[in-house]
């Protein structure tokens, strides 16, 4: 069946945008270690939980240290849904933290709104920067323990390719 497909196709999604891309940067001369912290600060920063912040924070961050823009960019729009995801038990989890209980249901955002556009303006800050509090404190962790987790790997995949680039 992969016959028919295109040359493109017929490794699929992950091995030609992710493996591809990963193989790619190691052939071009990025370290492992460097592809690892790439993608471990694109996975920590993708989470942030503000929406479109993302990527200005990971562009921002890419360009500051100096790693690649693509690969911090795919890891960030890889992880959309992991945001999405997080945001409410971070704004929930902010509470702990000082930042007021409001209802996220779409009808009573919308009612408050209605009452006074600018208290629901400051009462939303609060619960984001009770969110961005437990960011911050998870945010560091995370991303320690998936550099740690992704470097070996990356390590044994730079050194398949050192060996294969070698063996042609």
């Amino acid at each position: 069946m992969s016959a028919a497909l295109p040359p493109a196709a017929a490794g699929g999604f992950w091995r030609r945008r992710v493996l591809g891309l990963l193989l790619a940067q190691l052939r071009q001369g990025t370290s492992a270690d460097q592809i690892a912290l790439t993608l471990a600060l694109g996975g920590m920063l993708s989470i942030f939980p503000i929406l479109g912040a993302t990527t200005l924070l990971c562009g921002a961050v890419a360009l500051w240290l100096r790693l690649n823009q693509p690969v911090m960019q795919l890891v960030n729009w890889l992880c959309a849904p992991l945001q999405l995801a997080l945001l409410i038990p971070f704004y929930r989890a902010g509470e702990a933290l000082g930042a007021p209980h409001l209802a996220l249901s779409i009808p009573q955002l919308m009612q408050r709104f209605g009452a006074g556009p600018l208290k629901f303006l400051a009462d939303f800050a609060a619960i984001a920067l009770g969110g961005i509090g437990v960011w911050c404190l998870a945010a560091p962790l995370a991303g320690g323990l998936l550099y740690l987790a992704l470097r070996a790997p990356l390590r044994l995949l730079a050194l398949r390719t050192r060996r294969a680039q070698a063996a042609t």
